[in-house]
Protein backbone atom coordinates (compact mmCIF):
# COMPACT_ATOMS: atom_id res chain seq x y z
CA UNK A 1 0.00 0.00 0.00
CA UNK A 2 1.30 3.30 -1.03
CA UNK A 3 2.02 5.57 1.91
CA UNK A 4 -0.62 8.46 0.01
CA UNK A 5 -3.22 5.24 0.00
CA UNK A 6 -2.20 4.38 3.61
CA UNK A 7 -3.01 8.41 4.82
CA UNK A 8 -6.43 8.47 3.03
CA UNK A 9 -7.25 5.03 4.93
CA UNK A 10 -6.41 6.25 8.03
CA UNK A 11 -8.12 9.60 7.91
CA UNK A 12 -11.31 7.53 6.88
CA UNK A 13 -11.18 5.55 9.55
CA UNK A 14 -10.71 8.20 12.07
CA UNK A 15 -13.57 10.26 10.70
CA UNK A 16 -16.13 7.34 11.02
CA UNK A 17 -14.65 6.75 14.54
CA UNK A 18 -15.59 9.87 15.37
CA UNK A 19 -18.94 10.21 13.53
CA UNK A 20 -19.98 7.05 15.27
CA UNK A 21 -19.21 8.24 18.65
CA UNK A 22 -20.14 11.72 18.21
CA UNK A 23 -22.75 13.27 19.97
CA UNK A 24 -26.13 13.58 19.18
CA UNK A 25 -27.49 17.17 19.78
CA UNK A 26 -30.95 18.71 20.59
CA UNK A 27 -32.47 21.78 19.49
CA UNK A 28 -33.17 24.01 22.18
CA UNK A 29 -31.94 21.98 24.92
CA UNK A 30 -33.04 24.41 27.83
CA UNK A 31 -36.52 25.68 26.70
CA UNK A 32 -35.69 29.44 26.22
CA UNK A 33 -38.03 31.38 24.80
CA UNK A 34 -40.14 33.78 25.69
CA UNK A 35 -42.20 33.39 29.38
CA UNK A 36 -45.53 32.57 28.60
CA UNK A 37 -48.09 29.70 29.32
CA UNK A 38 -49.44 27.27 26.29
CA UNK A 39 -46.35 27.83 23.93
CA UNK A 40 -44.56 25.69 22.07
CA UNK A 41 -40.81 26.05 22.53
CA UNK A 42 -39.26 26.88 19.64
CA UNK A 43 -37.35 23.44 17.88
CA UNK A 44 -40.00 21.12 19.73
CA UNK A 45 -43.45 19.72 18.54
CA UNK A 46 -46.53 18.72 20.19
CA UNK A 47 -46.68 15.16 20.38
CA UNK A 48 -49.91 14.40 21.94
CA UNK A 49 -53.40 16.32 21.32
CA UNK A 50 -54.13 18.82 23.92
CA UNK A 51 -50.44 19.27 24.83
CA UNK A 52 -49.86 22.97 25.75
CA UNK A 53 -46.51 23.34 27.57
CA UNK A 54 -45.72 26.40 29.40
CA UNK A 55 -42.09 28.31 28.79
CA UNK A 56 -41.59 29.43 32.40
CA UNK A 57 -40.95 30.75 35.11
CA UNK A 58 -43.75 33.79 35.36
CA UNK A 59 -46.94 32.04 34.47
CA UNK A 60 -49.36 29.54 36.75
CA UNK A 61 -47.90 30.48 39.67
CA UNK A 62 -44.47 28.95 38.90
CA UNK A 63 -41.87 31.16 39.79
CA UNK A 64 -39.24 28.74 40.38
CA UNK A 65 -35.53 30.15 38.96
CA UNK A 66 -33.93 28.07 35.69
CA UNK A 67 -31.25 25.68 36.24
CA UNK A 68 -29.80 27.26 32.60
CA UNK A 69 -30.45 30.04 30.88
CA UNK A 70 -33.54 31.92 31.35
CA UNK A 71 -36.38 30.10 31.23
CA UNK A 72 -37.32 26.28 31.64
CA UNK A 73 -40.74 23.84 30.51
CA UNK A 74 -43.79 23.01 32.39
CA UNK A 75 -45.57 20.02 31.35
CA UNK A 76 -48.64 18.42 33.57
CA UNK A 77 -51.08 15.51 33.69
CA UNK A 78 -54.67 16.08 33.82
CA UNK A 79 -57.49 14.90 35.85
CA UNK A 80 -59.16 13.23 32.99
CA UNK A 81 -56.29 11.51 32.59
CA UNK A 82 -54.45 13.00 29.41
CA UNK A 83 -50.77 14.07 29.72
CA UNK A 84 -48.76 16.71 28.02
CA UNK A 85 -45.72 15.53 25.94
CA UNK A 86 -43.03 16.92 23.28
CA UNK A 87 -40.72 15.65 20.47
CA UNK A 88 -38.58 16.83 18.25
CA UNK A 89 -35.73 14.95 15.26
CA UNK A 90 -32.65 14.34 16.29
CA UNK A 91 -29.42 15.65 14.46
CA UNK A 92 -28.40 11.72 13.56
CA UNK A 93 -30.16 8.75 14.68
CA UNK A 94 -29.54 6.39 17.96
CA UNK A 95 -28.93 2.86 16.38
CA UNK A 96 -29.83 0.00 17.31
CA UNK A 97 -28.15 -2.20 20.38
CA UNK A 98 -26.00 0.96 21.27
CA UNK A 99 -25.96 2.71 24.84
CA UNK A 100 -26.59 6.27 25.09
CA UNK A 101 -27.10 8.73 27.95
CA UNK A 102 -28.69 12.51 28.24
CA UNK A 103 -28.86 13.97 31.40
CA UNK A 104 -31.92 16.75 32.41
CA UNK A 105 -32.45 18.62 35.20
CA UNK A 106 -36.01 17.84 36.48
CA UNK A 107 -37.98 19.37 39.47
CA UNK A 108 -41.34 20.10 40.24
CA UNK A 109 -43.88 22.76 40.98
CA UNK A 110 -46.26 23.18 44.57
CA UNK A 111 -47.77 25.90 43.33
CA UNK A 112 -48.54 25.36 39.32
CA UNK A 113 -52.29 26.33 39.70
CA UNK A 114 -53.84 23.63 40.99
CA UNK A 115 -51.94 20.93 39.05
CA UNK A 116 -49.61 20.41 41.93
CA UNK A 117 -49.02 16.77 42.57
CA UNK A 118 -45.83 15.10 41.59
CA UNK A 119 -45.04 12.73 38.57
CA UNK A 120 -42.85 11.15 36.47
CA UNK A 121 -40.92 12.08 33.02
CA UNK A 122 -41.18 9.18 30.21
CA UNK A 123 -38.61 9.27 27.11
CA UNK A 124 -39.96 7.98 24.42
CA UNK A 125 -37.79 7.13 20.82
CA UNK A 126 -39.56 6.98 17.46
CA UNK A 127 -38.81 6.16 13.68
CA UNK A 128 -41.01 8.73 12.71
CA UNK A 129 -42.34 12.28 13.88
CA UNK A 130 -43.88 11.83 17.86
CA UNK A 131 -43.62 8.03 16.80
CA UNK A 132 -43.84 5.76 20.35
CA UNK A 133 -42.22 2.95 19.60
CA UNK A 134 -39.80 2.52 22.00
CA UNK A 135 -39.98 3.60 26.16
CA UNK A 136 -36.71 4.45 26.77
CA UNK A 137 -36.41 5.71 29.69
CA UNK A 138 -38.45 6.72 33.15
CA UNK A 139 -37.85 9.28 36.07
CA UNK A 140 -38.54 8.20 39.96
CA UNK A 141 -41.93 10.23 40.83
CA UNK A 142 -40.47 13.74 41.02
CA UNK A 143 -41.86 15.88 44.18
CA UNK A 144 -38.34 17.89 44.85
CA UNK A 145 -38.68 21.31 43.94
CA UNK A 146 -35.21 21.94 43.51
CA UNK A 147 -33.50 21.05 40.21
CA UNK A 148 -31.84 18.04 40.59
CA UNK A 149 -29.84 16.40 37.02
CA UNK A 150 -30.92 12.87 36.57
CA UNK A 151 -29.07 10.66 34.14
CA UNK A 152 -30.49 8.32 31.97
CA UNK A 153 -29.48 5.30 29.52
CA UNK A 154 -30.91 4.59 26.61
CA UNK A 155 -30.44 1.33 24.97
CA UNK A 156 -32.63 1.61 21.57
CA UNK A 157 -33.93 -1.99 19.91
CA UNK A 158 -34.39 -0.10 16.54
CA UNK A 159 -33.21 3.04 15.23
CA UNK A 160 -34.19 6.28 16.29
CA UNK A 161 -34.72 9.25 14.88
CA UNK A 162 -37.01 11.06 17.33
CA UNK A 163 -37.19 11.76 20.65
CA UNK A 164 -40.11 12.30 22.96
CA UNK A 165 -40.36 14.17 26.61
CA UNK A 166 -43.70 13.43 28.33
CA UNK A 167 -45.38 14.25 31.78
CA UNK A 168 -46.73 10.63 32.96
CA UNK A 169 -48.46 9.53 36.17
CA UNK A 170 -46.76 8.05 38.79
CA UNK A 171 -47.20 3.91 38.60
CA UNK A 172 -46.83 4.27 34.94
CA UNK A 173 -50.57 3.94 34.68
CA UNK A 174 -53.41 6.40 34.12
CA UNK A 175 -54.66 7.96 37.19
CA UNK A 176 -57.63 10.30 36.51
CA UNK A 177 -57.89 12.80 38.87
CA UNK A 178 -54.14 13.15 39.36
CA UNK A 179 -53.47 17.01 37.91
CA UNK A 180 -49.91 16.76 38.44
CA UNK A 181 -46.91 18.80 36.93
CA UNK A 182 -42.86 18.31 36.36
CA UNK A 183 -40.46 21.00 35.34
CA UNK A 184 -37.86 20.39 32.59
CA UNK A 185 -34.50 22.12 31.84
CA UNK A 186 -30.92 21.77 30.24
CA UNK A 187 -30.87 18.48 28.21
CA UNK A 188 -27.21 17.61 27.93
CA UNK A 189 -26.51 16.47 24.66
CA UNK A 190 -27.02 12.22 24.13
CA UNK A 191 -23.71 10.60 24.19
CA UNK A 192 -22.59 7.12 23.03
CA UNK A 193 -22.21 5.31 26.69
CA UNK A 194 -20.09 1.88 27.53
CA UNK A 195 -23.08 0.72 29.39
CA UNK A 196 -25.00 -2.29 28.38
Amino acid sequence: MTLQRYCSFFTLCLLFSSTSHAQISLDNPSFEGEAQDATMPMGWLECKDGTTPDILPGHWGVYTEPSDGDTFMGLITRDNGEWESVGQRLSQPMKSGMCYSVKIDLAHSNTYSGYNQPVCLRIWGGKNRCGRSQLLATSEVVSHTDWVTYEFFLNPKSQVNYIILEAYFPGNHIKKGHKGNILIDNCSEIEVCDRA
